[in-house]
């Protein structure tokens, strides 16, 4: 969940992330950071201070005091001591200041989640193995032939199997910004998908979207 209420930072920031594979989640202000993660799970937060409304100090207090919580990187133009060590005693896992390198910044994130050990949820299916590198998806040592849209949808899908993915999250994650095919497009893909697997492991959540369904 990522909370920056600058729009111009909040769509360059979020391309960087977007293209090295994380599915981000935005909010303009701490009141639509608050009800996302208390609605939702997260790997992580990135919470600007100084937003409307509610402040990225008081979220990152709430956080503190729940049960289970994401790390949490703080992403601000404060630059004094007083304000970061407030960060850390609210036990902030980092404190980046602005301006920032985004590329910096997806080190950073990196680095947390290595950390924390809060790896993405992945698939069970026996004998499916994902290879990054290469964009290839293979079963029992055998490549299924995916095309680079195949593997990053399946990807996306397996990486987080208990959630359901719209036709329209699907295409923001995985087209480019400047393309805008028909969302139908994800019908045919995912039936393609599903001919290579080798057995039907993408659930049709009527309604909504998809989910993979690890069995």
């Amino acid at each position: 969940m990522y909370l920056e209420d600058d729009v111009t930072i909040a769509s360059v920031t979020m391309e960087y992330m977007k293209m090295k594979g994380y599915l981000v989640t935005h909010a303009s202000d701490g009141e639509g950071a608050l009800t996302l993660l208390k609605e939702s799970e997260f790997d992580l937060a990135i919470l600007d201070i100084m937003v409307p409304g509610i402040s990225g100090l008081e979220i990152l207090a709430y956080l503190h005091q729940q049960e289970f919580s994401p790390p949490v990187i703080m992403l601000s133009a404060l630059e004094d001591e007083g304000t970061q060590i407030n960060a850390f005693n609210l036990f902030a896992d980092d404190y980046i200041t602005k301006p920032f390198s985004p590329i910096l910044l997806l080190k950073r994130m990196e680095a947390v989640l290595r950390r924390k050990q809060v790896p993405k949820e992945r698939g069970t299916t026996k004998g499916i193995e994902l290879r990054e590198l290469s964009y290839e998806v293979w079963f029992n040592d055998q490549s299924l032939q995916f095309t680079v849209t195949e593997y990053l949808l399946f990807q996306l899908l397996y990486q987080h199997p208990t959630q359901v993915f719209t036709r329209e999250q699907l295409l923001t994650q995985v087209f480019a910004d400047d393309y805008y095919p028909n969302d139908r497009i994800i019908d045919a893909h995912i039936k393609n998908i599903r001919k290579k697997l080798p057995e039907n492991l993408i659930k049709t959540v009527i309604g909504l979207g998809y989910q993979y369904d690890p069995r």
